[in-house]
């Protein structure tokens, strides 16, 4: 494992892979942590903020192409930064099930399988893990 492909990397990808790291670790403690805690709460917002970071980051990196300079996982961008404004409306209302729901999605196929994607050979993270 060396980080030297991750700090050759543009700016943009490294605060996209920063906060996708940093809301991966506060994923495992918003997942075990008591629900509506100030704690809870305040690392939640954390993490809105770090995976809004990552989404909104991706469409400045265009290492993929399909369509024009974006690919399907801008498609997937979209996905969370739509899903993180239901998630927090949610939880504003007293919609704890959904709010739930929502996160356990976005940690899921917002970190978890965009996560793996960012593993295949050629790409940065792969380059970082394997070397």
């Amino acid at each position: 494992m060396t980080l030297a492909p991750l700090l050759a990397a543009t700016p943009v990808i490294q605060a996209h892979a920063y906060a996708a790291l940093l809301a991966a670790g506060l994923s495992l403690h918003q997942f075990f942590a008591r629900p509506g805690t100030l704690t809870h709460k305040a690392l939640g917002y954390v993490w809105v903020a770090a995976m809004a970071t990552a989404a909104a980051s991706s469409f400045f990196i265009h290492s993929i192409r399909s369509v024009g300079p974006f690919s399907a996982i801008h498609l997937l961008s979209i996905f969370v930064l739509v899903n993180l404004t239901r998630a927090v409306l949610a939880a504003r209302a007293g919609q704890i099930t959904r709010h739930r729901k929502t996160m356990r999605g976005l940690a899921l196929f917002g970190l978890l399988v965009a996560g793996l994607f960012t593993l295949l050979p050629g790409r940065i993270m792969h380059a970082v893990v394997f070397g």
